[in-house]
């Protein structure tokens, strides 16, 4: 589910953005700087998702706890397992709009911007 959600606001934002990045491309921006924007935005949403959701977790684990059974409400292995999986889950959901910014022919993205 999050990486569904993750890849719709990504494609939203490179469809947004179409103009722009004819305009950086026909300036002189690679393709590469182009894959840096669109995956930076994808971790920087990953990344506040991470600490607020970190965050509630921590803070709010006692409560939880007779819900978990065989864990503790802090289980270190746990936090840094979800997190692996989010921001591979983020990379995954990002490469397909990257890949698909890096198309966009600077003439066309002008023309119809």
């Amino acid at each position: 589910m999050t990486s569904v959600s993750l890849y719709g606001i990504l494609s939203y934002n490179v469809v947004r953005k179409t103009k722009e990045f004819g305009i950086r491309m026909a300036l002189g921006a690679g393709r590469l700087t182009i894959v840096r924007m669109v995956m930076t935005e994808a971790v920087l949403l990953v990344g506040i998702g991470l600490m607020l959701g970190l965050a509630a977790a921590v803070s709010f684990g006692n409560l939880a706890a007779k819900l978990l059974f065989g864990e503790q409400p802090r289980d270190t292995m746990t936090f840094a397992s979800a997190t692996l999986i989010l921001v591979l889950v983020a990379i995954a959901a990002g490469s397909i709009p990257a890949r698909r910014a890096t198309r966009v022919e600077p003439a066309t993205a002008l023309r119809n911007g």
